[in-house]
């Protein structure tokens, strides 16, 4: 949260020392046409719920071109449907609790907010105890929704994702772009260049390409904007955690 960096960095002044600090995140992903589909629903529908969605750079918000937004949805429903939520110990469960019931509050509220505002919600998942207080929480996909609404905005750091339809390349990445966040981004599609050239454009510290919510031990590991600064793998990591020391040694003659 950048109200927790705020503060490390209030405790850090005048100290000297180096901070590294990864705080918010709103990961996006856009599906393009040509994207293999059967690959992208898989892998964003783990990407978007892998651990109740509770990972810094899980999907929490996809954009899909209109050519195949109907298509994904459909598949993106009906692969979310397939999880069993219950005690992390039962041998059928497939999606745990969220880590504290005050966390899976806060996915409610935001849930309650969109459909307020429009939203449609489309898995009607019965879970036991799932009700304000438990941290018990069924995964949910909603569609029309918009950046008006908090769950497309504002992180949600649980099992609910936002699917919008885009109708191009322009409209996909100042959508991905509006947002204080900025961890990674994924980019669905089997044109290399032209994920480069998306991926220059959207203000994240990590494109991917066909796939997401992973980290690589030799690619850096940072973010921009409120998602906060300094880096962490890779030789970067390293030089951002170490002082580095000098010797100049003269032979005297």
């Amino acid at each position: 949260h950048e109200g927790a960096g705020r503060a490390i960095e209030k405790a850090a002044a005048g100290t000297f020392m180096t901070l590294g600090l990864e705080l918010g995140g709103k990961d996006p992903a856009y599906v393009l046409p040509d994207a293999k589909m059967d690959h992208a629903i898989a892998n964003l529908v783990d990407g978007a719920f892998y651990n109740s969605g509770q990972c810094c750079c899980g999907i929490e918000r996809v954009y899909v071109h209109e050519k195949v937004y109907d298509e994904f949805v459909e598949g993106f429903i009906a692969e979310t449907k397939n999880y069993v939520v219950g005690n992390p110990l039962d041998q059928a469960t497939t999606m745990g609790p969220m880590a504290q019931a005050r966390f899976a509050d806060l996915i409610r509220e935001q849930k309650a907010e969109a459909l307020r505002k429009g939203a449609k919600a489309h898995i009607d998942m019965k879970v036991a105890n799932d009700k304000a207080g438990s941290p018990y929480l069924a995964p949910e996909v909603l569609t029309e929704v918009d950046h008006q609404m908090s769950v497309m905005r504002e992180e949600s750091f649980g099992p609910v994702v936002g699917i919008m339809k885009v109708r191009n390349d322009e409209e996909a990445i100042a959508l991905m772009n509006d947002s204080p966040y900025g961890l990674t981004a994924s980019i669905w599609t089997r044109d290399t260049e032209h994920a480069v050239a998306i991926g220059n454009r959207v203000e994240t510290g990590t494109v991917f390409m066909n796939r997401c919510d992973y980290l690589d031990p030799a690619l850096v590991w940072t973010g921009v904007k409120d998602t906060g600064k300094g880096a962490g793998l890779s030789a970067i990591g390293y030089d951002n955690l170490t002082r580095p020391k000098s010797f100049h040694l003269r032979e005297a003659i």
